[in-house]
């Protein structure tokens, strides 16, 4: 478990149901409620202005016209570099193949239980590497050989036919880890673009927009092109355009 509790933010609409889960939350000692609130723009607000490691998030809520509800924060947050994990807390088990797709952590479902809360943070404190921690190299396989890689060299790692392969400027290696795996790994050095890609966007030389799809250019020499899925283009066009300049935005 690390050092110190996670900072949890809570957004729930209804207040009877909020009180029970940050009781919940603050009773397993594996986390500290930072804050409580009902709608996304109060929920952005907060995350905006304390440091927060999970939001526990609903998806239908009442205090939200034009049909925003609890997904639409994770769509636009998701995938930014530095976001917070993300756990679904609702009555709807619908949503859960979006959800995940979304990079979600856990799904839980209403009633909340006490076990079950705790089940979750017990995943999450596992999940969330210590600070200045991550792997020294990575060992990825080239037939019956092993590579040694710095972590720093590493492009991308990507999903396809049920294997994993790192992508470098030394070339293409298969690694023993799913991409879930390599995410909590790497924490926040590695952004989530794809549901089937992870990227260093310090890397990143060139970025795609043709009929309405994004993709990046990544690395030195003969690039490596990584599409983009339209739930994670904004985050990552915000990001990559961040502190730059030469763009004249309008």
């Amino acid at each position: 478990m690390p050092s110190e509790p996670l900072h949890a933010l809570v957004l729930e609409d209804e207040w009877p149901t909020r009180n029970h889960l940050v009781e919940l939350i603050e009773g397993s000692g594996l986390a500290k409620v930072i804050g409580a609130v009902a709608t996304l723009d109060e929920a952005r607000e907060a995350l905006g202005s304390s440091s927060v490691d999970i939001v526990f998030v609903d998806i239908q809520l009442a205090s939200e016209s034009q049909g925003r509800t609890g997904l639409d924060l994770i769509r636009s947050m998701a995938a930014a570099p530095g976001a917070p994990m993300f756990v679904i807390a609702t009555a709807f088990q619908e949503h859960s193949l979006e959800a995940f797709d979304l990079g979600v952590v856990d799904y839980l479902l209403k009633p909340f239980s006490e076990e079950r809360v705790e089940q979750c943070l017990r995943r999450l404190a596992a999940r969330r590497p210590e600070r200045g921690a991550g792997p020294f190299r990575v060992v990825a396989r080239k037939k019956r050989n092993l590579v040694f890689l710095d972590p720093k060299e590493i492009w991308a790692f990507e999903a396809a036919d049920r294997l994993t392969f790192v992508h470098c400027q030394r070339g293409t290696f298969d690694v023993d880890l799913s991409l879930t795996a390599v995410e909590a790994s790497f924490g926040r050095a590695l952004t989530r673009v794809h549901r089937n890609w992870l990227v260093n966007l310090d890397l990143v030389r060139e970025m795609e927009r043709e009929s309405g799809e994004m993709a990046l250019l990544v690395g030195e020499g003969e690039s490596l092109r990584v599409p983009v899925s339209r739930d994670h283009a904004k985050a990552i066009r915000e990001h990559l355009l961040a502190n730059a300049t030469g763009l004249r935005r309008s």
